[in-house]
């Protein structure tokens, strides 16, 4: 199986979310994976929304090694693309397409990963693929899995294949996103004075989260908390005085971080005038450097790279955020082919040389995982 030829039939699969419509491209990696010999199990959490969980069996040495992608991809956004963005044309050493570099490049790698240990006679542990739908929408795929009985087990290690560049990153910020409200009282645009302008609150609370004060040491690898106002709606008309808006508020948070502490710093910088209401969040992920497990891998990373990669972290959320604690903590790798900063970008592409990479590293981590016995 070649890694370059189905991250192209992955992107022709139009799975933009909004509405996702994962089915189709879950149920052709499903078929794929059977023809392998592994055991596969498909779960939707709406019509057309699936994830799937393959298990290439093994021996009971330690618990599974578990690889995890999305099959969701943001819209195409108001630019025009230069090429078709289902087309995965290639040009110069790149493969483009919506998807290419979150995350469907990376599945690809771990597919024909997985197919080359699917070769090994013995195996002394398992090798688990999670593939979700809905991750782009705070995790849906994921969070409907971990509520499943039976559908996860424990797991010995993780490797998240977002986009890095190859390079491990052991900790992500987690997102809390709430709908901060106002109102007031609907008057004739031609006498404010009789009413009470929600609008401006609205404006008023945005210019106060400016300067908000999370009140947090950095992480010593994810930083400090970040605070985005990201939307803003309210009025029903230009020639009355609204009596409703609403700030969407988007916040990156660090591992260990309180929310409530969050909700009750939000309720003291913007006063009684306003409502919050969460809407939706992931948690922050941070695994410990020095793990055994972590720092083999980093070792075998030396030994394809060339030289030995320290750990980072990545500024967005993953599905670990719900899968991690569902597995039971194991430690866990972000790595994955694409550039960090191409991700849902116009003209999105992945570097033809780091799919292939990708291949031998997450070859490399099973086989001394599931089939080896080295590592921890």
């Amino acid at each position: 199986m070649d890694v370059l030829d189905l991250t192209r039939r992955l992107i022709a699969f139009n799975t933009v979310n909004p509405p996702g419509n994962e089915r189709p491209c879950a149920l052709y990696l499903a078929g794929l994976l059977e023809e392998m010999g592994l055991e596969v199990r498909t779960y939707e959490f709406a019509d057309t929304r699936t994830s799937l969980v393959a298990t290439l069996g093994g021996g009971d040495a330690r618990a599974p090694l578990v690889f995890t992608g999305h099959l969701d991809v943001v819209p195409l956004g108001g630019a025009a693309w230069s090429c078709d963005p289902f087309a995965a044309e290639i040009s110069a050493g790149r493969v483009y397409g919506r998807g290419s570099c979150d995350m469907k490049g990376a599945v690809a790698a771990m597919v024909v990963a997985t197919e080359r240990l699917a070769r090994e006679s013995h195996l002394r542990a398992p090798l688990q693929l999670v593939i979700t739908a809905g991750e782009e929408r705070c995790c849906q795929g994921s969070q409907h899995l971990t509520a499943q009985a039976n559908a996860l087990g424990r797991a010995g290690a993780m490797v998240v294949g977002e986009p890095t560049g190859n390079r491990p990153c052991v900790a992500h910020k987690g997102c809390v996103r709430f709908a901060i409200s106002t109102t007031g009282v609907t008057a004739h645009a031609s006498m404010p004075e009789q009413g009470d302008n929600a609008i401006f609150k609205a404006a008023e609370a945005a210019l106060a989260l400016r300067s908000f004060e999370f009140g947090l040491a950095a992480h010593p690898l994810l930083g400090r908390p970040t605070l985005n106002v990201g939307t803003i709606a309210g009025g029903m008309n230009i020639n009355s005085v609204p009596d409703a808006a609403t700030l969407g508020v988007d916040i990156r948070t660090i591992a260990d971080q309180d929310e409530r502490e969050l909700v009750a710093r939000l309720r003291q910088s913007l006063g009684d005038a306003v409502t919050i209401t969460r809407t939706e969040g992931a948690g922050a992920v941070a695994s410990d450097p020095n793990d055994p497990w972590i720092q083999d891998t980093l070792d075998l990373l030396a030994n394809v790279q060339g030289r030995r990669p320290d750990p980072q972290s990545a500024p967005y959320f993953t599905d670990a955020a719900y899968l991690k604690p569902a597995l039971g903590d194991p430690p866990t790798l972000i790595l994955g082919p694409g550039d960090t900063e191409m991700a849902h970008k116009t003209d999105e592409y992945c570097e033809i040389a780091k799919l292939e990479e990708a291949v031998e590293i997450y070859e490399r981590i099973a086989q001394r995982w599931c089939a080896d016995g080295g590592g921890c």
